[in-house]
């Protein structure tokens, strides 16, 4: 299995006060229980990051950090706008681009997040392309043919030399924040099928992380009967605790202790 990659997204909770304690928590349970066979990220807000990253360098912890958007533009008049350049500068090490909440909430088309992911990567910025359906096109059984599309839409023609700075995420959209989990089985079936469909592109060996109601009891299972390579995590990333026992559980599967 590839290296287990877990990253916590705030979303729009904690300001810079409450994101820094959080960061300092978990510096401090990675510091005591070592998590050397995982990639952990965390993802703050914007008004965070600048705070967040002086504690993880000040602090040397473990983590990288990442943003939860970005423009497709590099520089100019787009009020509102955070530009890929000016997050490297604060030592962003990851963008997602896509998520469920920026598609469904401001409009963010697939072309528009091909255009993101191309000005993510080509500043040597690790993106982590989110896909993802609905609980209707589950329903009507169109959820492989609709994943399909995403990923080609954002990944064909994508240049050789950016293929390693791309991670999937697989969120199915009824499961975020609902409580709701896909089944394993689920999971598993749809994870291989975004592995085939990044094959037949030449990602083959991209990451593919699940992301959906992700908690600390459920995390092994994904992970081992779901087949994923870690997750993107929403709510359960606000508390040290349970983030991290999330990475746990990637890290003791890795490392065959379960």
């Amino acid at each position: 299995m590839n290296r287990p990659l877990v990253i916590g997204n705030w979303k729009m909770n904690l300001d810079y006060v409450e994101a820094v304690h959080l960061t300092q928590q978990i510096g401090v349970i990675v510091k005591n229980k070592p998590l050397e066979h995982v990639d952990l990220v965390v993802v703050p807000p914007f008004v965070d990051i600048r705070s967040v990253t002086s504690v993880v360098e000040s602090e040397r912890i473990a983590v990288d950090v990442g943003a939860q958007h970005a423009s497709v533009h590099d520089a100019g008049a787009h009020t509102g706008e955070i530009s890929v350049s000016m997050l490297q500068r604060l030592n962003v090490k990851w963008i997602l681009v896509g998520h469920s909440e920026r598609r469904a909430m401001y409009a963010m088309t697939d072309e528009v997040v091909a255009q993101t992911l191309r000005a993510v990567v080509r500043q040597g910025v690790h993106a982590v392309l989110c896909v993802g359906e609905e609980l209707d096109v589950r329903r009507d059984d169109g959820h492989l043919d609709f994943v399909t599309a995403q990923l080609h839409a954002a990944l064909e023609g994508l240049d050789e030399k950016w293929r390693p700075l791309v991670t999937i995420a697989y969120e199915p959209v009824w499961a975020i924040g609902t409580g709701l989990t896909a089944t394993t089985e689920q999971v598993r079936d749809m994870t291989e099928h975004i592995r085939a469909v990044a094959a037949s592109l030449s990602l083959g060996e991209a990451r593919v992380l699940y992301g959906g109601s992700v908690n600390a009891d459920n995390a092994a299972s994904l992970i081992s009967e779901g087949r994923v390579d870690g997750f993107l995590v929403g709510g359960a990333s606000l508390k040290a605790d349970s983030f991290l026992a999330i990475g746990q559980a990637a890290h003791d599967c890795y490392a065959g202790k379960r």
